[in-house]
């Protein structure tokens, strides 16, 4: 089974500061569809304007994952941990037990990210905070895995789920291949560009949600930067 669910047909607000749309229910949009999808709680495509963002909040038994489509993205917690995640990189929050952190957008244009939610499979562990960049370069053509649960991707940033992350970047007329199972569910974004998934075509920030389905074969119809989450 495989679902283009339109952009344009998302949930969302717009704060001025911030213009969120909503994959799945979240603050005030919700849609009893579309509570999650397996361990998939939160897929938010959020736009932050320029010095402004979102000030210290706290967290519990959470994996977050924030992908940078453009701009960059500043972190800070109260552990002590502070970085800045530019376009096409990546950084993971396990918020565990607790954590309270903050998200600014320092730059002057706005930051566009995707921001993830998944459902942890570990409790009671303390609150950690890690980014890594990843080139573009090194998944032009092929999935990279970014973020995983699996110790075997020892190059991804971990999280305590039984989920994966992971990126492509094709130029138009390219074609891939991700080996999902059947037993596992998928929701995928093309952050720029229009695809084809198994023949469905989506254009640039439709979700497609996946299941049942062994191999995915991608297409691009114009270059595209696929994000793509593998969950139970």
């Amino acid at each position: 089974m495989i679902e283009r669910r339109p952009f344009e047909q998302m949930g969302g607000a717009n704060h001025g500061w911030l213009n969120a749309r909503h994959h799945f229910s979240f603050a005030e949009y919700y849609d009893p569809s579309r509570m999650n999808w397996g361990q998939l709680r939160v897929w938010n495509d959020d736009e932050i304007a320029p010095q402004s963002g979102f000030p210290r909040h706290p967290h519990r038994d959470m994996e977050i994952i924030t992908y940078v489509r453009e701009g960059a993205i500043t972190h800070q917690d109260n552990l002590g941990n502070k970085g800045r995640t530019e376009a096409g990189d990546v950084q993971v929050m396990s918020a565990g037990t607790g954590i309270a952190h903050s998200e600014y957008n320092l730059e002057d244009e706005t930051t566009k990210i995707f921001q993830i939610w998944i459902q942890p499979t570990e409790f009671n562990s303390p609150p950690a905070w890690g980014a890594k960049p990843f080139p573009k370069g090194e998944r032009a053509g092929a999935f990279v895995t970014l973020a995983s649960g699996d110790k075997g991707d020892s190059e991804a940033l971990h999280i305590r789920a039984d989920a994966r992350l992971s990126a492509a970047t094709l130029k138009a007329g390219q074609q891939t291949e991700y080996r999902l199972g059947s037993n596992r569910k998928a929701y995928l974004v093309a952050a720029s560009g229009v695809i084809s998934v198994n023949g469905v075509q989506a254009n640039a920030r439709d979700g497609v949600a996946v299941s049942g389905e062994e191999v995915l074969v991608f297409n691009a119809v114009e270059d595209a930067e696929i994000i793509l989450v593998d969950v139970a």
